[in-house]
């Protein structure tokens, strides 16, 4: 590595051009990096959304969900499946592993997904995601007046003008119940027209579609042939003719027929899929026809019937002229059902969701848009008003802001001790340089390799700052103790830069070598700190480089050998190739060659003079303090080791009192109220209740937005991966900038607490770590639904108690009432009609039947065929008229109707039944409530058959504990085998690495001083430290040996080794600590759930391992290789005796 030095030095001019153009490109790539809260992640997860309108929690289960969940399980690379079944709604979650090619597993569901056969009406949309998708901005809309008017005017003028903004992707209208064309039939008119809802089916069916019929050619010109055109209008709908629909009567599905004519229904499928009911009349001249034949088609499960009824003899008639739709039927445009309700600060509002673009800037995106924001609200009309509810640029802006300014009060800290130390401008200033270069330089990699600049990045750049000023600090000082008066200024920057540049390059890869595991680490840890790991590689690869090139540069142009130099020689006894003393002079800067047995680079340069030896002694206030201290452990070293195996048990008897949790809370002015009524509240009821919370919130000190959202919000991205549609109201909050969140949160759920008939209400900061939840789901399995309600009743009495937790709530502990029609098929069969059959006419009465859309003045509106007078109550349901051969009965002639309790949802785990209970852990320790959870579960007595494991947030510390611990045993293997090959030893190597332990008993007393807790970005710390504390031994023990080298003793040399070697082991120490100083203690208080722990553990195990390093290593070499030296004189004078 010396050649580049070589090269530098030779070329100052253009390394002084390059350091330049790096400076500039640097800048360029630094400030051109977009700006994220964090890296764009890619879940492995496709999502399988169905809508199933009106159908129940078990008919969803049964007739989508088991039946998606089934089919997809031959996709490749499928870890795991889960299906949660809730009113109206299936979401089917498929699980792959991290780095998975998405885009081929969703094209395979799909596939997959297209050949099942499901119910006509379902509705199915395939989701994938990223942090990409989720909004930048959300914008609630408030105004005066109808909000289908207002839809229709921030379509036409908002949306395109967002759309249409820089880096913007897409942006969508939430809260809007949307609009559908409702055909209402007269059943009188279609009865004397001869006609059933089925004509109307069959007409929407038949009418509106382009099909090509070929190319005809002529005069040489070829012409396309297409037949039929759009129905664009309500009045084309109107227009549409209607005929008989095979006879009268007849039904488009499972017809039911009879000798005369009297009973057809349209039953659809076994799942209760709408039908229509038809009824047949004689002609005048005969009242009951003649026997056409009985019921063609029969209802059949899954599928629709095929055949139809005969007419009624001569007596059955058709109309003899063509009856429009218009004339049998109303025709309107509706609003549909409302299925949600938005609110911000109490105003009904709708919510506009802007997503960016993969390439853009979310700061940018969101300057933009707001900037945009006067001008488009000018623009619609009706006076809105548009309020920013969430937004992720400022927390971004605030900490990129933050660590930037704590990475800078770390620079110029540890500018301050390096000039401590090195008393000198000129070289602190030289040595200072190597921090913004290296910075600049991982800046231009980060950019060519795709990164962004967000807070783990920017975390990483900020923790790099401590490290990459330890190679030009080794390679600085050394070219101080070279540069002498007399000698060649060039000559002796290049022999110091040649002694030590195989050192440095060591002991950088041996830190950067740690990070190495960190590539194999999986899941979200692994996709989210694997740009921090390569990051600091970057920035301590680009640290090299520096002090090796511009570093030699900077000291033969800035720095001056002293005024006066002893020149005297002195004696030193090192063992040359010869075995000869050997006799150079103090100004000699020739390095050790190889024959003289030099075994590996050292990080201040070989000895190589008398008068490095000479220095070892020289006596100035440190080694003045170090020396009695060195002396009392290398003469006991027995005790020594015996108080270091005390302190290591008292690290582990620390253990306990770490607290620990995941992620940590990302630290946004922003959190989370769910509150869960009664299940089958009506949406009214759900809106009056949440009113309640609304005011206690807007009245806590430091809350600035209250955003709610009841029943479903309609974005199919949360729907998604948010485990589907809910009952549950959801309260976004916004709070002021500079307000403590604990504080705030513990307020707002006190006052909740005092409300009554609010139901159970709990709270959660926003994120829950990156997107997962930050909640202990303990997921229950049973064989029955009995006994898994039952198991699922036990778990969650039993979490309710649980210390450390705050709540606890289960997707079983409420059973939703709905209306249960049973057939009874003996009576049915009598009338002539099938379970079926019933089941369709009653879908058809109760809820308008969905038969297709049609796109009107560029809006695409779903067409429902609804019965004029559906029934309203449980009574006017048992009084429905069924018609059957004999004439019309009522229901409950057929059925009995009774109310009935079920699942408010069904959760499927690879098809099985399972109940998950989810438990809100408190912010303080998510370990020790993880324990308490685990330790409740264990104890419980579930019924035979069922089970209960823990997951959640729980089952992901796990994981990412497990990996990262396992990341630090590697790591560790791959530094010793470093050191194998720099001290052709395995023993030594073994000595160096007994200082990691010593890391941790620093790391972890200071976690528990400060209680913070222990979690990921503390165990990154941690695996740093592996390859920093490491360094620090290979330092003293290089030269140690070097010592050895040259004939001293061991003793003798670990004293004159370990003073010499004080002062750059405490500078480079000092330095980190003090860079790192302001993260720590978190100055300016953002984004401190990542840099504050890792900085913390950093400087907690550099601390323990430099004083320990210091102390208990010189005791430990000297016990290990004391005892090899005495082996080694008796074995000598046993050859000398021999001789004699």
């Amino acid at each position: 590595m010396h050649l580049l030095s070589v090269f530098s030095l030779r070329n100052r001019a253009l390394i002084a051009l390059v350091t330049i153009v790096v400076a500039v490109f640097g800048g360029v790539a630094l400030t051109n990096l977009k700006q994220e809260l964090i890296p764009s992640v890619q879940f492995p997860q496709v999502a399988i959304v169905s809508a199933y309108p009106g159908a129940t929690p078990e008919v969803v289960s049964n007739d989508v969900s088991t039946k998606i969940e089934q089919a997809i399980q031959v996709v490749p690379n499928l870890e795991s499946t889960s299906a949660t079944s809730s009113t109206g709604q299936s979401v089917v979650s498929a699980s792959f592993d991290y780095g998975s090619n998405l885009a081929s597993a969703e094209d395979k569901i799909q596939t997959a997904v297209n050949a099942l056969s499901l119910p006509d009406t379902v509705q199915t949309q395939i989701v994938t995601g990223s942090f990409d998708d989720l909004p930048v901005l959300q914008l609630a809309v408030t105004a005066s007046g109808n909000q289908e008017q207002l839809v229709d005017r921030l379509n036409a003028t908002a949306v395109p003008d967002l759309e249409k903004l820089d880096g913007v992707r897409q942006a969508d209208v939430f809260g809007n119940p949307g609009r559908r064309i409702v055909i209402t039939p007269d059943e009188d008119e279609l009865a004397a027209r001869g006609l059933t809802t089925q004509s109307i089916s069959d007409a929407l069916d038949d009418n509106g579609t382009l099909i090509p019929g070929g190319t005809i050619t002529q005069d040489g010109t070829t012409l396309s042939v297409q037949t039929g055109q759009r129905i664009a209008s309500l009045d084309d709908i109107r227009g549409l003719p209607l005929t008989a629909s095979s006879g009268s009567g007849s039904s488009g599905s499972s017809a039911g027929g009879s000798s005369t004519g009297g009973a057809a229904t349209d039953s659809g499928s076994a799942a209760g899929a709408p039908g229509s009911t038809g009824t047949a009349t004689g002609s005048a001249g005969s009242g009951d026809g003649t026997a056409g034949g009985t019921a063609a088609g029969q209802g059949q499960t899954g599928a629709t019937g095929t055949g139809t009824t005969a007419t009624g003899g001569a007596g059955g008639s058709t109309a003899s002229t063509p009856t429009s739709l218009g004339d049998v039927a109303t025709v309107q445009i509706e609003e549909s059902p409302s299925t949600s309700i938005s609110r911000v600060d109490g105003k009904t509002a709708l919510t506009i969701a802007i997503t960016k673009t993969q390439e853009a800037n979310t700061v940018d995106v969101s300057e933009t848009v707001k900037a945009a924001l006067p001008g488009i609200e000018a623009k619609v009309t009706g006076d809105p008003q548009f309020t920013v509810v969430f937004d992720q640029a400022p927390y971004i802006q605030q900490s990129i802001d933050s660590l930037a300014e704590e990475g800078l009060l770390g620079l110029g800290f540890a500018v301050v001790v390096i000039l401590v130390f090195l008393l000198s401008w000129r070289s602190t200033l030289v040595t200072a340089i190597s921090i913004p270069t290296s910075v600049l330089l991982a800046a231009i990699g980060m950019q060519a390799a795709g990164y962004t600049l967000n807070i783990i990045t920017l975390a990483a750049l900020t923790i790099a700052i401590g490290r990459v000023v330890d190679d030009s600090i080794v390679v600085i000082e050394n070219i101080k103790r070279h540069l002498q008066p007399g000698v060649d200024r060039g000559r002796a920057v290049l022999d110091a830069v040649r002694e030590v540049a195989g050192a440095v390059t060591a002991s950088t890869l041996t830190t950067v070598a740690v990070f190495l595991p960190v590539a194999f680490v999986a899941e979200l840890v692994g996709e989210l700190f694997r740009p921090f790991a390569l990051t600091v590689t970057m920035a301590l690869l680009a640290s090299l480089f520096v002090s090796l090139t511009i570093v030699p540069v900077l000291a033969y142009w800035w720095l001056r050998a002293p005024k006066t130099h002893r020149h005297a020689a002195v004696p030193t006894t090192g063992s040359t190739e010869t075995g000869s003393t050997e006799t150079v002079p103090a100004s000699s800067s020739a390095p050790v060659s190889a024959a003289s047995g030099a075994a590996g680079p050292t990080s201040t340069g070989a000895l190589t003079s008398a008068d490095d030896l000479h220095d070892a002694g020289t006596s100035d206030r440190l080694r003045r303090g170090y020396l009695p201290v060195l002396r009392w452990a290398v003469g006991r070293p027995a005790l020594v080791l015996v108080l270091a195996l005390v302190v290591l048990g008292g690290t582990a008897a620390a253990v306990p009192f770490v607290k620990t949790n995941y992620l940590g809370d990302s630290g946004q002015n922003t959190f989370t109220v769910t509150q869960d009524l009664e299940p089958g509240t009506s949406l009214d009821e759900q809106s009056d209740a949440a009113r309640k919370v609304e005011r206690v919130l807007q009245d806590v000190s430091g809350v600035e937005t209250v955003q709610t959202t009841i029943g479903s919000s309609g974005q199919s991205i949360q729907a998604a991966f948010g485990g589907g549609a809910s009952a549950s109201v959801q309260y976004n909050v916004t709070t002021d900038a500079g307000v403590d969140q604990t504080t705030i949160q513990s307020e707002a759920r006190d006052r909740i607490e005092r409300i009554d008939g609010v139901g159970e209400v709990s709270l959660s900061s926003a994120g829950g770590g990156f997107g997962g939840s930050s909640d202990i789901e303990v997921d229950v399995t049973a064989p029955t639904q009995a006994e898994l309600q039952t198991a699922a009743e036990k778990v969650l009495t039993e979490m309710r108690g649980v210390d450390g937790t705050t709540a606890a709530s289960s997707n079983l502990s409420a059973a939703e009432p709905y209306l249960a029609v049973r057939v009874d098929r003996t009576k049915a069969a009598e009338r002539g009609l099938t379970e079926t059959q019933v089941g369709g006419i009653v879908a058809a009465a109760v809820s308008p039947r969905d038969t297709g859309s049609v796109e009107i003045d560029d809006a695409t509106l779903d067409v429902y065929i609804a019965d004029p007078e559906p029934p309203t109550t449980i009574d006017a349901l048992k009084s429905l008229s069924i018609p059957t051969a004999s004439g019309e009965v009522p229901l409950t002639d057929v059925a009995t109707v009774e109310q009935s309790d079920g699942p408010t949802t069904i959760t499927t785990s690879s098809a099985v039944r399972t109940a998950t209970i989810t438990v809100t852990p408190d912010s303080t320790n998510l370990g020790q409530a993880v324990q308490n959870v685990t330790t409740a579960v264990d104890a419980l007595d579930l019924p035979k058959g069922a089970s209960a494991t823990i997951g959640g947030v729980a089952s992901s510390q796990s994981s990412a504990f497990s990996q990262l611990l396992l990341a630090v045993l590697v790591a560790i293997l791959i530094v010793y085998v470093i050191m194998v090959a720099t001290f052709r030893s395995l023993l030594q190597p073994i000595l160096l690495l007994l200082s990691v332990p010593f890391a941790a008993t620093g790391a972890l007393l200071l976690q528990i001083v400060t209680g913070i807790p222990l979690g990921v970005a503390s165990l990154i710390g941690l695996l740093m430290l592996v390859g920093i504390v490491v360094t620090n031994a290979i330092v003293l023990i290089d030269l140690v040996n070097q010592y050895r080298r040259r004939g001293l003793r061991v003793r003798e040399a670990l004293i004159e080794g370990a003073t010499r070697r004080l002062r750059p082991i405490l500078m480079t120490a000092l330095a980190t600590i003090f860079a790192l100083l302001p993260m720590a203690v978190g100055l300016t208080g953002k984004s401190g759930f990542i840099s504050q722990p890792l900085a913390l553990v950093v400087i907690g195990g550099l601390v323990s391992s430099t004083l320990l390093t210091l102390v208990v290593l010189p005791a430990l070499y000297s016990v290990v290789e004391g005892f090899r030296e005495r082996r080694a004189d008796r074995r000598a004078e046993r050859e000398a005796a021999a001789e004699h």
